[in-house]
């Protein structure tokens, strides 16, 4: 017996299913003004392992807190402009859980790739794990010259002063939720990403990468879309590092390293 086709007058509303992951996975979704990426990005979700999707509304003018809900997701304000700003309110909402998925809303990240992201938690070997665009497939024009850029001098940087590897600091990241608590993370922009990598290392938490793949944004990022935003960045990025660096030192060992 064939179903009825849907009628595409009617909006389509996902009932999440129930999830079968006996480990409690919550993802996190900053988005401001994202009504066209963030349907396809919670469409790609690989639901049954997930046990809830937040998505922290940035300001957005547009539909996005509407499709966010449409689409399966819990959406909690973040009234301070700002990449970290809008982490921090997700994080602050987020309930029990055991690992903490972050991606970005405008389509970049390949969603569908979390089980991959997720792995090394799983398995015990990290604490923290960055989604490497470098190591895996990045469509031609998805990173912008200055983003690939500043990206290796970043991870140049982080190598030189804490002594770990790292090739990206992507977007696409999980981290145990108990080890997250831990880091006090406070960055309300640019930085966060790049405090998350250092302030890991210094606390001595197992990180580690995993290639991901990467396409070309829906819609003008609001950072590297802009010579504003990119400098901007740049600069908080670098900064954060070196203040980090000269605040709170240089790398421990890995914790199970340690006796």
């Amino acid at each position: 017996m064939t179903s009825a086709p849907r009628d595409p007058s009617r909006p389509f509303v996902r009932v999440s299913p129930v999830r079968v992951s006996p480990v409690r996975v919550s993802v996190v979704i900053p988005a401001l003004d994202e009504e066209a990426s963030l349907p396809a990005v919670l469409a790609e979700l690989p639901w049954e392992l997930l046990s809830e999707v937040v998505v922290a509304d940035n300001g957005s003018r547009d539909r996005t807190a509407e499709v966010a809900r449409a689409g399966g997701a819990r959406v909690v304000p973040a009234a301070r402009r700002g990449y970290g700003s809008a982490c921090l309110a997700g994080i602050a909402a987020l309930a029990a859980t055991d690992i903490v998925v972050f991606l970005d809303a405008d389509h970049s990240d390949h969603a569908d790739e979390l089980p991959i992201v997720i792995a090394p938690i799983l398995s015990g070997r990290a604490d923290l794990v960055i989604g490497s665009r470098r190591l895996g497939r990045c469509e031609p024009g998805a990173l912008l010259p200055q983003q690939r850029w500043g990206n290796r001098l970043a991870t140049a940087l982080i190598r030189l002063l804490f002594g770990h590897a790292t090739t990206d600091l992507g977007p696409f990241r999980a981290i145990r939720a108990d080890a997250l608590a831990r880091l006090g993370m406070s960055d309300p922009d640019y930085g966060w990403t790049v405090e998350m990598q250092v302030r890991a290392l210094q606390q001595g938490l197992a990180v580690t990468e995993v290639p991901v793949s990467y396409r070309r944004r829906t819609g003008r990022s609001k950072i590297a879309g802009t010579l504003r935003g990119t400098i901007g960045a740049g600069w908080k990025i670098l900064g954060t590092i070196l203040l980090l660096r000269l605040r709170h030192g240089g790398t421990q060992r890995p914790l199970s390293d340690q006796s």
